[in-house]
């Protein structure tokens, strides 16, 4: 049996997908005082990111929304709420390899021009999203 292998990843956020990014942009904000700290769009996903904050914390809650040809924008069931947790590597193509010799391979891809991030599933089927 070979040495065992330890990845280290910092938490960096939870996304969830959401059917109406304006209600629970209302509701997360006007309900819950939470602020916008970054919008964007995600052409690679046909998606729409939002990510709010708290005061004074430095943790997000990243809203995820998908357009209708998206093909992340599935039939919303109860429970698929939680989009993915997302954690930051060092080396995302070593933490790759690694996560891939444990047997959780990359199930999914995405790129820009600036940056890649990738995901694996946990043992219960939820998405983790690795960036660097």
């Amino acid at each position: 049996m070979g040495q065992a292998i330890f990845l280290k990843a910092k938490f960096v956020y939870t996304g969830i997908r959401v059917k109406d990014l304006k209600e629970s942009l209302d509701f997360y904000t006007k309900v819950l005082g939470m602020r916008v700290a970054s919008r964007s769009k995600i052409p690679v996903a046909k998606g729409e990111v939002v990510n709010l904050e708290s005061e004074g914390q430095g943790f997000y809650l990243e809203l995820n929304h998908y357009e209708d040809e998206s093909k992340y924008n599935t039939i919303y069931r109860s429970g698929e709420e939680l989009d993915h947790l997302a954690f930051q590597v060092e080396d995302i193509e070593k933490f790759e390899a690694a996560a891939e010799e444990l047997g959780y391979p990359v199930v999914a891809e995405m790129k820009t021009d600036k940056s890649r991030w990738v995901y694996i599933k946990d043992p219960n089927g939820i998405w983790i999203e690795i960036l660097q």
